[in-house]
């Protein structure tokens, strides 16, 4: 293999890890906005998930000697930041999910006829419901997987379990999930 590109995660995390503020803040630019949907999805505050994904950078900052460069930079800021999500909501004993706001709601259609819209935000509304009921570990690898794309292996990584429990974790999360988000009335699946 060749040798590490300068401007990409791996480059710039062992730049960083030698000291480069500079490296190390295009890292924040690069990841922020995946980090902190990752964590106002876990904690549903979106207060407590700015200071959550300011506290995850700083924390990699402060760990970066450490950092390992056979760990890819992502899934190890992932999981700093999923430790202070747990950490947030063991403080507050709430292991609630907050429904996206309707302005977050993405539509294909550049213009959606009226009922279109109460449709999709119905949809919405529905699996929030549905992600909510379900718990924590099960919410995690789902958004691990399905949000943030992440292989099972990365998943492991993160979360510090075997391949095989997120393989099953992810297996019976999406059975819970399909079994409570149910198509609205008149709609097929």
């Amino acid at each position: 293999m060749g040798a590490l590109k300068t401007d990409d995660d791996a480059g710039l995390a062992a730049r960083a890890r030698g000291g480069s503020a500079d490296a190390f803040t295009k890292l924040v630019s690069r990841h922020q906005d995946r980090v902190f949907r990752f964590v106002f999805r876990m904690i549903g505050s979106r207060e407590e998930a700015m200071d959550i994904t300011q506290e995850t950078f700083l924390k990699a900052w402060q760990a970066m000697p450490r950092w390992r460069p056979d760990a890819r930079f992502g899934t190890w800021l992932l999981q700093i930041a999923r430790n202070g999500a747990l950490d947030a909501l063991r403080r507050h004993a709430v292991v609630g999910f907050e429904p996206l706001e309707e302005g977050a709601t993405a539509i294909a259609d550049p213009a959606p006829m009226p009922d279109e819209q109460v449709h999709a935000r119905r949809r919405l509304a529905s699996l929030d419901a549905a992600l909510r009921a379900l718990p924590l570990e099960h919410r995690e690898v789902l958004l691990l997987r399905e949000v943030e794309s992440l292989s099972y292996a990365e998943i492991a990584d993160a979360l510090g379990v075997a391949e095989g429990t997120v393989k099953s974790r992810i297996a019976r999360a999406r059975a819970a999930l399909l079994e409570r988000f149910a198509p609205t009335p008149g709609e097929t699946s």
